[in-house]
């Protein structure tokens, strides 16, 4: 499913307007991207909890040259699935 089937479902089940249901995915979408930015975390209690966590840098290897290169550490987004969605 992707965004624009979601949107209709949702517009489906509860009545409400396609573009008003747009706004609050959208909005919903910022707001736990803004959250996470900060270093918090956004616990959905059921369906999962989104965090970040620090990769830590490591060595790899170019698979085209066979070179060596350094891949640096970053701040990566996480999913830890909640109770009720693990039940699938």
């Amino acid at each position: 499913m992707n965004k624009t089937e979601l949107v209709h479902s949702i517009s489906e089940k509860t009545g409400l307007a396609k573009n008003d249901v747009k706004t609050v995915i959208e909005s919903f979408i910022q707001t736990i991207i803004k959250s996470l930015k900060q270093g918090n975390k956004v616990t959905l209690i059921g369906f999962g909890t989104f965090s970040v966590i620090d990769r830590n840098p490591r060595k790899g290897v170019n698979p085209r040259t066979g070179q060596k290169i350094h891949i640096p550490g970053k701040k990566v987004a996480k999913f830890k699935i909640g109770s009720e969605l693990s039940k699938l």
